[in-house]
């Protein structure tokens, strides 16, 4: 097994991404790479492909130190921890682990996945990422999800005595949601948080059943005067209780930010394995895309034949890397090095165009570094356009 190893701090971090593409239940707002098989999924096929994949990843990034790992999906929690376990071993050996690394597993509340959490720990994992979604049972109905609130509970609670990190989310500007419901459920939401929370509006997904019946006027959503009010309420809340929104939609207690979401959003380098997944690579002065098939059935034909699942790597032009970069990275609080920019992409970015933005009120700038003002982050997709056009 490779030596621990301290990454210089100048360095790009690297994340290792593993999809687990199957659920219980098709989530009505859900746009994600899952599926529901009904007769059941042969883990050990899965597990063969996914250390054959992680081969494979590994002779594209070389010899890399893993800041954190990532099972996503989907539904990582309907996986044995056994599978995790060995994927675990597996990535240890193929690179060098960071001291402490983060090992994030996505787990949704049920009393049936609640009672693998002890063998998640077991197997390494470090922090939980519970999908709570709300804390009322007939919102959880609308959501589709599968569990009450009270099994989200105490999963919370078991959660939090068995993994040092906890995380959960939450969908908020439901239809009909008002102000003081959202605040107390908000509210009731902290009082059992351990140090990070995860706080998304909910959005009407193409493709998805909510689309269809939002299309046909079965519900409404907040208008944007009242997303917005909501947004600010979410935000002063989570800052009374120590939890600063670092990222537009992520808040958390100094110190506990989830270590692999900021590689996406620092624009470091990450691999992705599984069905549907994505990376991003360095090599040397160029950076690559990567994306694999997102049907489980043809990512198994492929990496069986292949030695991989991916139907695409391909080379980020610098401007792209450039426009990537500030996409990601003007979601967080920290903001973003122009100078970092300029490298990326070649060019910098003209000062009057920053300097607009300022004055609108938008952004900030601090020296070398831009970010978008709490008014900005509201209508971050125009910051953006503007920036970038």
């Amino acid at each position: 097994m490779p030596p621990s190893t301290q990454r210089a701090p100048d360095a790009p971090g690297f994340g290792v991404y593993i999809h687990w593409p199957f659920c219980a239940q098709k989530c009505p707002y859900c746009d994600f790479n899952s599926h529901v098989r009904f007769g059941g999924v042969d883990e050990d096929e899965f597990l063969k492909a996914y250390l054959r994949e992680l081969d494979h990843a590994a002779a594209l990034t070389g010899q890399r130190a893993v800041d954190s790992i990532f099972f996503g999906g989907g539904t990582p929690s309907l996986m044995l921890p056994e599978t995790v376990e060995a994927v675990l071993s597996k990535i240890a050996a193929l690179w060098a682990m960071e001291e402490g690394a983060e090992i994030t597993l996505e787990a949704n509340p049920t009393s049936v996945e609640a009672g693998r959490f002890r063998g998640y720990r077991a197997a390494g994992v470090n922090r939980l990422s519970l999908g709570v979604q709300s804390l009322d049972d007939a919102e959880l109905k609308f959501l589709g999800r599968l569990h009450t609130a009270e099994e989200a509970l105490a999963a919370i609670a078991l959660a939090r005595d068995t993994f040092p990190r906890l995380s959960f989310d939450l969908i908020y500007a439901r239809p009909g949601q008002t102000r003081e419901k959202w605040e107390a459920e908000l509210r009731a939401a902290l009082a059992h948080a351990a140090d990070h929370l995860s706080l998304y509006q909910l959005t009407i997904e193409p493709d998805t059943t909510f689309a269809k019946l939002y299309e046909k006027g079965a519900f409404a959503l907040p208008d944007d005067e009242d997303a917005a009010e909501l947004y600010a309420l979410t935000a002063g809340i989570c800052a009374e209780k120590g939890l600063s929104a670092y990222e537009v939609s992520n808040y958390a207690a100094p110190g506990a930010q989830s270590r692999h979401n900021l590689v996406y959003w620092r624009y470091d380098d990450y691999v992705g394995v599984g069905p549907g997944a994505h990376g991003r690579i360095g090599t040397g002065a160029s950076r690559l895309a990567t994306r694999a098939r997102r049907t489980p059935g043809e990512w198994i034909a492929a990496v069986g034949r292949d030695g991989h699942g991916l139907e695409a790597v391909e080379e980020i032009s610098p401007a792209e890397q450039g426009d990537e970069m500030m996409l990601m990275g003007l979601r967080l609080e920290e903001g973003v090095s122009l100078a970092r920019h300029a490298r990326l992409s070649g060019n910098d970015i003209a000062p009057a165009r920053i300097e607009a933005l300022v004055a609108d009120g938008l952004l900030v700038r601090e020296g070398d570094i831009v970010r978008a003002s709490a008014e900005g982050r509201m209508v971050l997709d125009a910051v953006l356009a503007r920036l970038l056009a």
